[in-house]
């Protein structure tokens, strides 16, 4: 799905891990499809792009929403773009000899830095709907189904170092805040 003009929107700041009990939540329903949330969309695609990432979530931005964006190459190098309001995931069943969970490297945009190695299964569909509210799907395979994935774990307040050992963790949170401790470890 290309989306003509998805960059022209304001880049804003990343919330970063601990900084904004937004992050941490379920994220409210979109409920009101009008010009406001098509420009979110659009400072969100903005955000993403300036922030360097391939996914990014409403409350990264610090909206209460749930919508987000993704711009990520799938398992065979195809670029997945578009966005969702509203996703509700599902994990699909691997094709022929594609593996039904990948261990790779993941990292956050609010956890600036470091990456750590997290199981997400290899293929998987979000369903929802558009900036007009009417249905919508993206399916795909390899980093953009983790991106996926990922993405609706934001939206239901989880970053990924949530789903890693409490000492991996914490050592991810420190690295992450630097000398300055920016991020509360």
């Amino acid at each position: 799905m290309r989306l003509p003009g998805r960059y022209d929107g304001v880049a804003r700041p990343i919330v970063t891990y601990g900084t904004n009990p937004v992050l941490h939540r379920r994220c409210a329903d979109v409920t009101t499809f009008d010009r406001d949330l098509r420009h979110l969309v659009l400072d969100m695609f903005a955000s993403m792009q300036a922030a360097d990432g391939v996914g990014l979530a409403a409350n990264q931005i610090g909206v209460d929403a749930r919508v987000f964006v993704i711009d990520c190459p799938d398992a065979q190098g195809n670029d997945v773009v578009g966005y969702v309001c509203n996703p509700v995931l599902t994990i699909l069943e691997p094709l022929d000899d594609e593996p039904e969970v990948e261990r790779t490297e993941e990292g956050c945009l609010s956890v600036p830095g470091p990456y750590a190695e997290l199981d997400r299964a290899f293929r998987a569909r979000v369903d929802g709907v558009d900036a007009h509210g009417d249905p919508t799907s993206i399916e795909a395979t390899g980093m953009a189904a983790r991106c996926l994935q990922h993405e609706v774990d934001h939206l239901d307040g989880t970053v990924y170092v949530d789903r890693l050992p409490a000492e991996l963790r914490e050592q991810l949170l420190a690295e992450a805040a630097g000398p300055q401790g920016d991020l509360p470890a």
